[in-house]
């Protein structure tokens, strides 16, 4: 089972690592090993909620999700998107971008340096939403229920995941402001914070909308599949074709892949800290995406998440840590370890909470997951 779901990502981490040192040596090696386990720290929480849709889809779509998929996720979040970074923050073609990355790294590194404020800004603004949007709903399945519960009342108020992120985008852009006049006299920065900031808020409603397309999309042909199965049975004839193979799983798959084009945001920032060398960094978080696509399935076919109910919501936890975290590197370094580790512990930390919660509902003769005991068991 572990062979066969992983088998792609040991292959494609053998080739990677050869490639690293053909193209570097032991140096290259070493960076590429590290690059990738940071992107399976930093994108776990990434499988646990591409699992939950995931989980949907049938062999057939997780297979196009394991190959299209990964496609989409190495060349086009991992390799062009941090060239379309440095692009866009010195104002320069793509063509001209990659050349500077792979002639002129120095310079590369620079240019980095100097659109971080903007890229933590518009990557901890879209994940700070992400996480605000699942705190603020209802859940009948509560984690930290001390604390859910008053913020799923507090949910109800419209728009208020919104209200809250640009009122700590204004703080953020306000301290950066001062910050940077006591040092250089200049705020300009303070204002490309408060714009990438906005920016980022505005991609997240945009791919807020798109998936509410897909899933409003997958709900009819869902309903519409449950109306001609329970039609078939009261006319005596054999039920038709589950549809959810076809169309319903298509835009099922095409929201999974902007769901976790999003959660790319943190992985490809962070290995800035780590390199300024386009290939490797494409070489890395290659490898660690494949890891993460292949636990993505993994947790689906062995039913982790309907045993273990509380990873979602440590996942989500974890994103609003690492949201966090980006906006306070604007002012301040934080290592990269630690980044990691907090989403590890936070995931580690509910997994745990699950595994009691499991023995709880065993030791009062319940089962597992029971509906019935959902409220006994929901919160810790």
């Amino acid at each position: 089972m572990v062979l066969k779901t992983f088998g792609w990502s040991f292959a494609v981490t053998a080739l990677g690592l050869v490639a690293a040192v053909f193209y570097g040596g032991w140096t290259a090696f070493g960076i590429v090993a590290i690059l990738s386990v940071l992107e399976i720290s930093l994108s776990f929480d990434n499988a646990v909620v591409n699992a939950g849709i995931l989980k949907k889809m049938s062999a057939f779509w997780q297979k196009i999700f394991l190959t299209i998929g990964v496609l989409i996720a190495v060349f086009g979040m991992r390799l062009v998107f941090p060239v379309v970074i440095v692009a866009v923050s010195a104002q320069m073609g793509p063509i001209e971008a990659v050349d500077l990355a792979l002639t002129d790294k120095d310079r590369y590194e620079q240019l980095v340096t100097d659109a971080h404020p903007s890229i933590a800004a518009f990557g901890g603004m879209f994940l700070l939403m992400i996480f605000l949007d699942f705190i603020f709903e209802d859940r009948d399945i509560k984690w930290l229920a001390w604390l859910e519960r008053p913020l799923a009342k507090l949910g109800k108020i419209d728009m208020l995941s919104v209200c809250v992120a640009l009122i700590v985008l204004l703080i953020t852009s306000m301290t950066f402001a001062t910050h940077a006049h006591l040092h250089d006299g200049s705020a300009d920065k303070a204002e490309t914070v408060l714009l990438s900031g906005v920016a980022g808020l505005i991609t997240y409603m945009i791919v807020g909308g798109l998936s509410g397309f897909f899933e409003d999309r997958l709900e009819e042909e869902e309903e519409r599949e449950h109306e001609a199965e329970e039609a078939a049975e009261r006319a005596g004839k054999p039920r038709p074709a589950i549809v959810l193979a076809g169309k319903a799983a298509f835009f099922m798959f095409l929201y999974l892949e902007v769901l976790d084009a999003s959660f790319s945001f943190d992985g490809v920032i962070g290995a800035f800290a780590i390199t300024n060398d386009i290939v490797l960094m494409a070489i890395g978080l290659g490898i660690g995406a494949m890891y993460v696509r292949s636990l993505t399935v993994y947790l689906v076919r062995q039913g982790t998440l309907d045993d273990y109910v509380y990873l979602e919501h440590g996942a989500h936890y974890a994103i609003g840590a690492l949201a966090v975290i980006l906006l306070v590197t604007i002012q301040y370094q934080i290592s990269e370890i630690i980044t990691g580790m907090i989403g590890v512990v936070l995931i580690a930390w509910s997994f745990w909470s699950s595994v009691r919660r499991n023995r709880a509902l065993a030791a009062a003769g319940g089962e597992a997951g029971s509906d019935e005991k959902t409220e006994v068991s929901s919160g810790v």
